[in-house]
């Protein structure tokens, strides 16, 4: 509208018409100018007017729409994902852990490169984490403190803090997260680059220049682009980059592995689970392994699993799985051999004075230590049985939001690593 009103087409032609007349006057001149002249500045003005408002109406859009995400979100964190409102969802512990999972998901899932996080992605991730995290604040614990009166009087009362395990575990995991994120930022400017793999050749082009792909990939991961370098490879400078960025992942991910294990070892163990322990721990494990555990004076765990020549982590989940299950088979069976009916449910907590001679707690000792070695020799290994159940029947919000952020920050600090060994991979390939 505005563009035809005021366009240069019609200045031109009244400009032109006062130019031609036959009586010109300066006076005339001046009194046709002036008009012009504040047309034109009316319609400057409006022009910035609309634009404003439309920029206001932007953001005011965005806003919005972020409100209205917002509240989508708190409805089901209030109806634990029970969009009929009948009071069947789930817990709100489990409804945060799946939250914090959904939005690893959401940010994440898509992120199958090394580079940065676009800024919508960081801002999103940023934004909604720090209001799942906010619940923290009010998970506090009573601890006494001493005060003294005016009159020199001395007092204990109690005050509230930030529970003991959250105080130590969560403003670590944002350590974690922030140093994550700024591995990604490290690679803005990279000197290799992606091809996705599906439409790949040996060969690939880039900026009219021939460059050489090497593909390392398996079948099971043909959706991952394949990382390219030139030539020659990469620099040296860029090669000792990422391996410091490699170090640094793995340090990451060791240290989220380890908040990890710890909050699901703190959970308590369901009742469902216990229930459906097998009744001997010989039957969970098979004859073969069961008679290595048994028979041998000094057991090794890592000689045991080189005879069992594992071919998948499939297989490797399966058999921590049964090792699990038979450790805590036996854990019964040495505390209900222990335990002595008359002393009442009082004496149980005492009962952790086991034997060290008896059977079943040998048995599961070698069992634990069997497990520790299976985790350490696969440390990409999916949660067991054991960890799923205590993940889904947990009731402890706190506990849910260590473990759930722990969880998908290990799973980023993983894929980082392996992101990094890829390219490594294939740059150590094209020089040789």
């Amino acid at each position: 509208m505005f563009g035809r009103t005021f366009s240069e087409t019609s200045a031109f032609s009244d400009i032109s018409a006062s130019y031609c007349s036959s009586e010109p006057s300066p006076a005339h001149w001046m009194h046709e100018a002036r008009p012009r002249s504040l047309n034109q500045n009316r319609a400057l003005l409006a022009k910035q007017d609309m634009k404003s408002q439309a920029e206001k109406l932007s953001v005011g859009d965005d806003d919005e729409t972020e409100l209205e995400i917002m509240r989508e979100r708190f409805s089901k964190l209030l109806l634990g994902e029970d969009m009929s409102g009948g009071g069947k969802g789930v817990c709100t512990a489990v409804t945060i852990s799946n939250s914090i999972t959904n939005l690893y998901a959401t940010v994440f899932g898509q992120n199958l490169r090394l580079e940065p996080l676009k800024p919508e992605k960081k801002a999103m991730w940023k934004r909604e984490m720090d209001c799942l995290l906010s619940v923290c604040d009010y998970i506090v614990e009573f601890i006494p403190k001493s005060q003294n009166l005016r009159d020199g009087t001395a007092l204990e009362v109690m005050e509230s803090r930030v529970r003991s395990d959250i105080y130590m575990n969560l403003p670590a995991l944002r350590k974690l997260d922030a140093m994550l994120l700024e591995i990604l930022d490290s690679f803005g400017e990279a000197e290799f680059w992606y091809a996705e793999q599906g439409s790949m050749s040996s060969n690939s082009t880039r900026s009219g220049s021939f460059r050489r792909v090497v593909i390392h990939r398996t079948e099971e991961k043909w959706w991952v682009p394949v990382p390219c370098v030139p030539p020659g490879g990469i620099s040296e400078k860029a090669r000792k980059h990422l391996r410091h960025k490699r170090d640094c992942a793995n340090q990451i991910h060791k240290a989220a592995m380890a908040i990890n294990t710890s909050v699901l070892t703190e959970m308590e163990i369901p009742d469902s689970y216990l229930a459906s322990l097998p009744k001997s721990g010989k039957s969970s494990l098979g004859d073969s392994i069961y008679k290595y555990i048994c028979t041998m004076d000094k057991f090794s765990p890592e000689r045991l699993l080189n005879c069992l020549n594992i071919a998948s982590e499939h297989e490797a989940l399966e058999l921590a799985d049964r090792v699990e299950a038979s450790m805590y088979t036996w854990r019964r069976k040495a505390c209900l051999s222990n335990s002595r009916s008359s002393w009442g449910d009082l004496m149980k907590d005492l009962v952790s004075e086991i034997d060290r001679t008896d059977k079943n707690h040998v048995l599961a000792e070698r069992a634990e230590s069997l497990l520790f070695s299976l985790k350490q020799r696969y440390p990409g290994l999916s949660q067991t049985s054991l960890d799923i159940c205590k993940i889904q029947c947990n009731r402890d919000v706190g506990q849910a939001i260590l473990e759930s952020y722990s969880r998908v920050l290990e799973g980023l600090a993983f894929n980082i690593v392996a992101w990094i060994e890829d390219v490594l991979f294939v740059d150590k390939s094209v020089k040789n």
